[in-house]
Order: C-alpha cells, then sequence, then structure tokens
C-alpha cells in the first residue's frame, strides 16, 4: 500500500524545487557521505587492491548508515498516529516519476520554442555526454535514452524495492544507485574504489531493467504509432551488446518499441565513444519524437501503477 500511495503522490507532486534548495534531498544526503569516504579513503598512494577493498568497505557503510537511520525512521513512525502518512511522503521522495517527464519534456518544449542552443541547455540537465555541438537529432536521441535508462534507475527499480521491502529497501537501492553514478566509473581515480559500488548496482538493478523493458514492450501494445514485439525483439538482440549489464533492456525496448534508432557514437569530456546502437529505426529524430518516448513512458507509468494497486490489494487481504 505505501509503494502504490508514494507512487500516487509523486506521480502527480514530484519533489518541490523550493523544497530541495531549502533543505536538500535524500539522494544529496546520501551523495555527501559517498563523497566524504571517497576524500578519506581513496588514497592514490596505495595499490590497487588496497583501494578495491577501501571501495567495498565504503560501500557497505553507505548500506548500513542508510539502513539503519530508514528502520530507525520507519519503526518510529509506526508508532505514531497517521505515522504512515508521513512514510508515504518519505517513500515518495525516493521517486522521479514526474521530475524525470518534466526533464525531458523541457528538451522538447526547448527545441519548439528556444530552438538548439536552449535545447542544448536543457539536455546538459539530464545527460552527462557533451552537449555544445548536438544537433537536433542527437539532442532528441539524448533526451529519449535519458528517459529510458533512467525509467528504471529512477522508478521502476526503487518502486520495486519499496513494494518489496518499504521505505528501507528503496533507501538502500538508492544510496547503491548514487554510489554508482558517484565512485562506479572506470576512471583513474574510481576503477579500484568503485569497483565493488558498480558491481552492487548491476546485481540490483538486473531484475528492474528487465521489468521495464517488459512495460515498456506492454505499454507498446496501447499506442497504435509503437510496435509491442518490436520493442521485445530489440531488448533481447540489442541490449547484451550495451557496456552495461543491465542498462540497455529499456533503451533497445523503447528503441524497438518506437521504431527509432538510439545509441551510437557520443562524447564524453572531449573523447569520442564508439558505443552499440540499441534499434534498428531512424536516428534522425525530433522534438515530436521525444513527446512519442514520453507518451509511451506515460502509458508504462500507469501499468505499474495498475500493478501497485493490485500488488496492494492482495496485500491488505493477506
Amino acid at each position: 500500500m505505501i509503494a502504490f500511495l508514494a507512487a500516487v503522490l509523486e506521480r502527480f507532486v514530484g519533489y518541490p524545487a523550493w523544497l530541495t534548495d531549502r533543505i536538500g534531498h535524500p539522494v544529496i544526503w546520501i551523495g555527501r557521505l559517498i563523497e566524504v569516504l571517497d576524500q578519506r579513503q581513496n588514497d592514490p598512494e596505495k595499490s590497487f587492491e588496497s583501494r578495491r577493498l577501501s571501495g567495498v568497505l565504503a560501500i557497505i557503510a553507505v548500506v548500513l548508515a542508510t539502513l539503519v537511520v530508514t528502520l530507525g525512521i520507519q519503526q518510529v513512525l509506526r508508532f505514531l498516529p497517521f505515522g504512515w502518512l508521513i512514510e508515504i511522503l518519505l517513500a515518495s521522495t525516493l521517486l522521479a516519476q514526474k521530475g524525470l517527464r518534466d526533464a525531458v519534456l523541457a528538451v522538447a518544449r526547448a527545441l519548439h520554442e528556444q530552438g538548439i542552443e536552449g535545447a542544448r541547455r536543457e539536455v546538459a540537465n539530464i545527460v552527462g555526454r557533451d552537449t555544445a555541438e548536438l544537433d537536433e537529432a542527437e539532442v532528441s536521441r539524448a533526451a529519449i535514452e535519458t528517459l529510458a535508462e533512467n525509467t528504471s534507475d529512477g522508478v521502476i527499480a526503487p518502486l520495486f524495492y519499496l513494494a518489496l521491502f518499504g521505505l528501507p529497501g528503496a533507501a538502500v537501492y538508492k544510496a547503491i544507485n548514487t554510489a554508482d553514478s558517484m565512485i562506479g566509473h572506470r576512471s583513474e581515480r574510481h576503477a579500484a574504489f568503485g569497483w565493488a559500488a558498480a558491481k552492487l548496482d548491476d546485481l540490483v538493478n538486473f531484475i528492474p531493467a528487465r521489468l521495464t523493458a517488459g512495460l515498456f514492450a506492454l505499454a507498446a501494445r496501447y499506442m497504435p504509432e509503437a510496435d509491442s514485439k518490436a520493442a521485445w525483439a530489440a531488448g533481447r538482440r540489442d541490449a547484451p551488446n550495451h557496456a552495461s549489464p543491465n542498462a540497455g533492456w529499456p533503451e533497445a525496448a523503447m528503441a524497438g518499441a518506437l521504431g527509432f534508432g538510439l545509441g551510437g557514437p557520443r562524447s564524453y569530456k572531449g573523447e569520442m565513444l564508439d558505443l552499440p546502437k540499441m534499434g534498428e529505426g531512424k536516428r534522425s529524430l525530433t522534438a515530436e519524437d521525444i513527446a512519442t518516448a514520453i507518451r509511451l513512458y506515460d502509458r508504462a507509468m500507469l501499468i505499474a501503477l495498475g500493478a501497485l494497486a493490485v500488488w496492494a490489494l492482495i496485500s491488505v487481504v493477506l
């Protein structure tokens, strides 16, 4: 019940920007802990194995700290009148359903209203690649790829763990995912220290990534311009080629469903990477194609909410 109501609340309200400005956000608080551990424990003078062990201990510390705090909050709330309402509010902060939709829609609006320069500024807020020289098709692909991948990381995965394990489950997932985004990349500084965070993130996203691909495939059945069978076929064919064992599934499924060609070359900090392509459709994408991807996303979210409602009813009955 908590997961369903938290998802409904976040879908319509989100996490207000003014609240982030005043008190921050749970992900920001977790990120500060990770940053402190990175600065204090990731000594570049130590051996690779020593730094990897330090990274293992760091991610254990982050997970345990998050678990202890959220378990404590959950137990206190269960002794308070209407404490479940506060738990729903707290759980909703761990989801990014509305925020993701709004951020991607802002790219489409910028392409319509401000031109390519405004669209580059908007897409730079949601992607890590270099955006200064992207054309309309590249901006559109970047926005759609982010929508697909973050549907899993930002919405389905935390909802999955929230439904199974309550507030602590969703919070621990967000802690692991935040650690991966901060220290899980294969840079010289983090190849050793972030190894455990990256591996753990791969593990916890294994099921949610495939659930997200399934949701896109199912949602495609309710869009005349989408192809459900092509969505699942693209996921099975192209996802294994992705550098991540998980990220390719939602991206390829969305590409297949909508007849788009995603993935391919992009630049990070001046370095051009030729990444695998997801889907075999058109690559000259536009703002209208971003809007189409958002419609598929909206249908997938409605299906997810329906599944959570059924889960809530079963939980109440049992």
